[in-house]
């Protein structure tokens, strides 16, 4: 496995690859990776000749008082972890390769971001739209690989493709959770034992609303507030938002008809964590 720090380095291998007929997966990831990257690795190799993995911080989708500076990356740990599923190269960019001085072009999606994670954390799509179209404009991808997990950031992405004709096919795969429910997170590592446990608040809440399907509510106003009163009952969870909106289209809703996405973003303790799932009738 090859790791690239430079957008030249990683073209010069696509246009080799591309040269030998290669299909190219995509795996766009922060780093620290965990069971859930690697099921995104997997799933691409499955589909694919070669898969490149990128692992960039990127500081255009984090907030003035978020944890940039903190967030983890340990890029020795992740190229053994990228290598062990057959990953073929790794870009890793620093910052001033992606942003040189006098950047200056974002991308924005309307409509879809100015809800959800869009609304509690204003910027942070714009940065996430941005820096993936500067990814599939490097990679140049054949498919590219997004985990469920991040339902708004997938949804975002796969618009994003769409109406700008990128030709790509956009791939999102189901969470991947620890024994005990938890959706895994590169963030969970800021968990105290006391807050892991505090945190299976989130996939219990998913779970509640599932009970409450199967029993024949359909009042979506209903189904948030009983995952709202399970959040707070836990003292050291603070929810951010408890949502549900049609799915794909992200539309408010008066009745749960369809697929649904109930999406939840809660504060455990400085950690914010998102869990979602896509409910059916």
């Amino acid at each position: 496995m090859q790791i690239f720090h430079t957008i030249s380095e990683t073209r010069a291998f696509v246009r080799q690859a591309r040269v030998r007929g290669r299909v190219i997966g995509l795996v766009p990831t922060m780093g620290y990776l965990h069971e859930g990257h690697l099921e995104l690795m997997r799933r691409a190799k499955s589909q694919c000749d070669m898969v490149i993995a990128s692992i960039f911080v990127n500081p255009t989708q984090f907030g003035p008082t978020e944890d940039f500076g903190r967030y983890p990356r340990d890029l020795e740990r992740d190229a053994a972890m990228a290598e062990s599923v057959g990953v073929a190269a790794i870009f890793n960019p620093p910052v001033e390769e992606m942003y040189p001085q006098g950047y200056c072009t974002y991308v924005d999606v309307e409509r879809i971001t100015d809800k959800l994670c869009g609304l509690s954390r204003p910027g942070h799509f714009r940065g996430v739209a941005t820096v993936v179209t500067k990814l599939f404009n490097i990679v140049q991808p054949d498919y590219a690989y997004f985990g469920q997990k991040d339902a708004q950031q997938a949804l975002v992405i796969k618009r994003m493709t769409a109406d700008l004709n990128m030709d790509l096919e956009v791939v999102i795969v189901p969470t991947v959770r620890e024994q005990d429910g938890l959706a895994m997170s590169s963030r969970n590592l800021y968990l105290e034992p006391e807050q892991r446990h505090a945190a299976l608040v989130l996939s219990r809440g998913l779970e509640r609303a599932r009970k409450a399907l199967r029993e024949g509510e359909r009042n979506p106003a209903e189904i948030r507030q009983l995952v709202i009163d399970m959040i707070q009952a836990e003292p050291l969870a603070e929810p951010d938002y408890v949502e549900l909106y049609s799915y794909p289209g992200l539309e408010p809703l008066e009745r749960i008809e369809g697929l649904t996405l109930l999406a939840l973003a809660v504060k455990i303790g400085r950690t914010r964590l998102i869990d979602n799932a896509i409910l059916e009738v």
